[in-house]
């Protein structure tokens, strides 16, 4: 069974069984059978599909929100943000599909050679519960766009939002088995990445499991895009503007209670403003509220599941044992659900557990570097490469960006997913790139076409 647990209270609000063996095999035939009328429409008849699907989600926020933050926990005002940005990932692509993905004609000893892309067929998402809307459409859009069809098997806690997102096309009248929901249980993944039908496969998750995903997709020869974990820095100079600076940490650190795999997660911050970034930095996290996620003044929730309050803990309490200090929260609350405080730990460094463990939950890990060539080397110094942060003038900021081993740097502002980017990351962070012109020729077959006679 799929069993969800609002984490609020703990208590199982659902159980759903997983698809068997005869109705698996129902949706792979249905979104074969869907691909090729499907991969025939103009881009303006699948772009007017993608328009009514966002415009359903604009409409109804205030009934599709509620559920993340009954099956995850996130605050009300957070899920109603998220379902807008899902519908605008739909129209970004529903307006640009056809431009990002123009033929590119190359000189050649051709008449004519130009480059063409084109869809592959159904392409399966493997998604977490962090982001239930934004995941699923961050994945899809493009690739629907693109002339594919999508299979959607989204994380067993979030049964209801992926059941949600599923009855959006059909209550607009998508053609059928364009984009498809597979309630299955984890075990059985492994054979639908290697179904022959599916041609490619988008992950997000946790670094290991991306392993093991992209090793079966890798064993079947089918392109795999990978988003996974991180440990990112966000480096604070002396010149930095620390008033603001502080503030958009504390809201990329804190945002979805800190389940967020781009949120800030390593504060290094230059030895002469230390201390005065981090008086202003904790006076900004005090002032968060945590409670119930249902309510409109909660800043933070709980976390998802308890076993994952339970390890970040562990690595408050490791780091802590190991010279960290924390001049905020780190106890466990004593109340139902799955709470954690906001907490804030400094003097960290990067053998630590929290500096070098990916945190996920509400924990801001503060390091002092020595001068701006020390923060750099201590950003860098990781297995993560996902996105990173920067803290100086612009022109600065920029140079730095460009030796920070990261696939996104944002320089003096907060790092975001936003469609018109490609997102992605280098190292135990992934590989391809998401969103952009760049997200959606992650899933098309670039064909070459050379016109004769010879020149």
């Amino acid at each position: 069974m799929l069993v969800v647990t609002d984490p609020t209270s703990g208590k199982v609000i659902s159980e759903t069984p997983p698809l068997d063996a005869t109705q698996l095999e129902t949706v792979m035939g249905q979104a074969v059978a869907a691909y090729t009328p499907w991969r025939e429409l103009s881009f303006a008849e699948r772009a007017d599909v993608l328009l009514n699907v966002a415009a359903y989600m604009r409409e109804n926020v205030e009934t599709l929100a509620p559920l993340m933050t009954q099956e995850m926990g996130k605050p009300i005002k957070e899920a109603r943000a998220e379902v807008n940005k899902a519908a605008l990932c739909a129209e970004h692509y529903a307006h640009h599909a056809e431009s990002y993905l123009a033929k590119e004609s190359i000189n050649s000893d051709a008449r004519h050679s130009y480059v063409q892309y084109l869809p592959l067929g159904a392409v399966l998402g493997i998604l977490p519960w962090n982001a239930p809307f934004w995941l699923a459409f961050r994945f899809s859009a493009p690739a629907l766009m693109a002339g594919n069809t999508c299979l959607m098997k989204h994380d067993p806690h979030v049964t209801a939002c992926a059941k949600a997102i599923a009855e959006v096309f059909d209550a607009v009248g998508a053609p059928p088995g364009i984009f498809q929901n597979l309630p299955l249980a984890n075990e059985q993944v492994e054979s639908v990445i290697r179904d022959r039908r599916v041609q490619a496969v988008s992950f997000t998750g946790s670094s290991n499991a991306g392993a093991r995903v992209a090793s079966i997709a890798a064993s079947e020869i089918k392109s795999a895009v990978l988003e996974l974990g991180g440990s990112d820095p966000c480096i604070i100079l002396a010149d930095a503007d620390l008033a603001t600076a502080a503030k958009t940490v504390t809201v990329s650190r804190i945002i979805n209670a800190g389940q967020s795999c781009i949120a800030a997660k390593r504060i290094i911050v230059e030895a002469s403003v230390y201390d005065q970034f981090i008086e202003l930095f904790r006076e900004s996290l005090a002032s968060l509220k945590m409670g119930d996620p249902a309510l409109e003044d909660t800043d933070v929730g709980p976390i998802a599941r308890d076993d994952l309050r339970q390890n970040l803990h562990r690595q408050v309490q490791e780091s802590i044992s190991q010279g960290a200090r924390c001049l905020l929260g780190g106890e466990l609350p004593s109340s139902d659900g799955y709470f954690y405080p906001v907490t804030l730990l400094v003097d960290v460094t990067n053998e630590m557990a929290a500096g070098c463990e990916e945190t996920f939950g509400p924990v801001a890990v503060v390091m002092k570097a020595k001068d701006a060539e020390d923060a750099l080397r201590i950003a860098n110094d990781s297995i993560y490469g996902l996105a990173g942060s920067v803290w100086t003038s612009a022109s600065r900021g920029e140079a730095i960006a460009r030796r920070m081993e990261v696939g996104q740097v944002s320089v003096n502002g907060i790092v975001k997913t936003d469609p018109r980017l490609p997102s992605g990351g280098i190292k135990r962070s992934g590989c391809g790139r998401e969103l952009g012109p760049h997200g959606i020729k992650e899933f098309v077959n670039a064909q070459q076409i050379w016109v004769g006679p010879a020149q």
